[in-house]
């Protein structure tokens, strides 16, 4: 059951929230608490006056409080643990929180230190968030649902933990990710947390120190694949939609390159679901490229594209930027001509063994050629983009070759975490003399040139994307999302990017004004499917970004004080 049904104080207007819970159960719920901030009336009426100091805070004293204790700790997993506890306790406040300062919070409860908190999931385990569903619980997958004290739900990420960020399969420790993604969904998005639904399904791990280690909190064995998998997921995707209806968005994240895109060219047309890894990732990469065309002055489809990596971010991407380069009049086949890629076994090229079928439609004619600065040396490419999560990739030389062959190349090192990155921003901005056009995965600080100019770079964050998409997606009921919503999405983002942010180095907005193209991007997502009768939110609203803001969730406190009035004097005389 949902914690409280919100309705509207006839007094003050103000949100009043009604339980029918009472006493502890107030206090340990994370949808109702608000601690000290409870008033005298409040405490009274829901039997928890004496549970409490006798005090009473403010939100704004509150928010005061846990920034005070996340500034006296040194380290960022003792930060995350600090937030991910406030969010077990009160959900309202974590929000706030969050929202208060995102460029400072964001990069604790998400990339970068979210991949140390699943590295150490064991550790950092206080309390289960979201729904464990394990390869032994098929046939039983509708029935665990219920389980779930929620009956509206209107997202779920779901992980199999086998590709975390850059660090490979942490099996049940990926858990960390779906509730990092979801916690950003409201952060961001203004998606109601209680309407989320993190889940890992867990299969087992073929990581040999996580199976001996004894805090680990998964299955002990290798993973199970092949029909069995198949079957969960068909499962899964069955009872999900089953309880909460066809138009619940399912997010698919981290699962390895052999399952990604197979799962998605499966269910794309059937459920209301995306990779981020594969679509997200494309679309935040997109913008980016499309942002600093407005420095290069000239088309997507004018430039060479190299890709280190070719795994889904990396196909994503590029499938991407051939839809961008279609519109710019380009056929397919020419955009496909301008995109190159780089594997674990070299540059990609026609007769090469072992193509997937997603590599070969990239492999050109071209000699065999495994290094990378000699690659780079030969196809002569304008934009590097590195995906393959290989720190340090971009060496001084490629970086200084890249600043040779084009008046301002475009370096985009997008692998996560920070210790992943093919670069960071001062090798590219030093490296490049300046001219460098940067942007990465993960959060660096600015860079102050010889010359006294201070960058700072990009950071091509999927928390562009998926917020924004997800509150579209929702709010007009869209049935299926196609890529062209991810370029919808990347154009947004692009057009939010102000001269003044491009002339400081920034390709993306400011984040402290994510939450505005977020709805941005959503009040487009809406317009779109209506446009193209895709959505099944009917009747249409007459004011699209008004009604998309009335589904926003807010982070302010609720009255519990109890709606009360009387009746006229006669009507409550005692009848003897």
């Amino acid at each position: 059951m949902q914690a409280g049904k919100a309705a509207e104080s006839r007094d003050a207007g103000r949100p009043l929230q009604v339980t029918m819970k009472r006493g502890y159960e107030v206090l340990r719920d994370p949808h109702l608490n608000k601690g000290m901030a409870f008033t005298l009336e409040e405490r009274q009426q829901l039997n928890i006056h004496g549970l409490l100091p006798p005090c009473f805070l403010g939100q704004d004293a509150q928010v005061y409080s846990i920034v005070k204790n996340f500034e006296r700790l040194t380290s960022d997993l003792d930060r995350y643990i600090l937030l991910m506890s406030l969010q077990d306790r009160n959900e309202k406040l974590f929000y706030k929180v969050l929202t208060s300062d995102i460029e400072r919070f964001m990069p604790i409860v998400y990339t970068p230190t979210v991949g140390l908190a699943c590295q150490q999931y064991g550790l950092a385990f206080r309390r289960p968030r979201g729904l464990f569903i394990t390869i032994h619980d098929r046939g039983h997958i509708a029935t665990m649902l219920k389980s779930w004290p929620e009956n509206i739900i209107k997202a779920i990420v779901v992980t199999d933990g086998e590709r975390i960020l850059g660090l490979g399969d942490l099996g049940c420790y990926g858990m960390g990710i779906p509730v990092g993604k979801l916690a950003l969904y409201t952060a961001c998005g203004g998606v109601k947390p209680h309407e989320c639904l993190p889940v890992m399904l867990d299969v087992g791990t073929d990581n040999e120190a996580l199976l001996k280690d004894p805090l680990y909190i998964g299955l002990r064995h290798k993973r199970i694949r092949g029909q069995a998998y198949d079957d969960l997921l068909d499962e899964f995707m069955e009872a999900v939609t089953s309880r909460y209806g066809m138009n619940c968005l399912i997010q698919f994240e981290d699962f390895a390159n052999a399952n990604a895109f197979r799962l998605l060219h499966k269910y794309r047309n059937k459920y209301c679901t995306f990779n981020d890894d594969i679509q997200g990732t494309a679309s935040v990469a997109v913008a980016g490229l499309l942002a600093a065309l407005r420095i290069t002055k000239n088309r997507l489809s004018d430039h060479t594209v190299l890709f280190q990596g070719a795994g889904e971010a990396a196909l994503g991407i590029a499938n991407l930027i051939i839809m961008a380069m279609e519109k710019e009049g380009v056929s397919k086949d020419a955009a496909i001509k301008r995109i190159w890629m780089v594997d674990s076994k070299g540059l990609i090229v026609k007769g090469r063994a072992s193509l997937t079928s997603e590599k070969e439609r990239f492999a050109h004619e071209h000699g065999e050629m495994k290094n990378l600065e000699d690659i780079v040396k030969d196809i002569k490419p304008s934009v590097l983009i590195g995906v393959a999560a290989i720190g340090g990739a971009f060496t001084k030389q490629i970086l200084q070759d890249m600043a040779a062959l084009n008046k301002r190349p475009i370096i985009f090192a997008l692998s996560n975490p920070t210790s992943k990155a093919e670069c960071t921003a001062e090798q590219c901005y030093t490296y490049t003399r300046g001219c460098g056009i940067f942007a990465s995965g993960s959060p660096f600080d600015p860079v102050t040139l010889p010359s006294g100019q201070t960058l700072y770079p990009g950071q091509g964050n999927n928390s562009y994307v998926f917020p924004g998409v997800a509150l579209g997606v929702i709010s007009c009921g869209l049935k299926h999302i196609g890529e062209d919503v991810f370029l919808t999405t990347a154009e947004v983002i692009a057009q939010q990017v102000s001269e003044e942010n491009l002339q400081e180095g920034r390709l993306y907005p400011p984040l402290v004004t994510i939450q505005d193209v977020s709805l941005k991007i959503a009040v487009r997502i809406a317009e779109e499917a209506y446009r193209n009768n895709t959505a099944s939110t009917y009747p249409q609203p007459k004011d699209l970004e008004a009604f998309i803001r009335s589904q926003v969730y807010s982070t302010d406190y609720n009255s519990f004080a109890a709606d009360s009035y009387t009746w006229p004097e006669e009507a409550m005389k005692v009848k003897l």
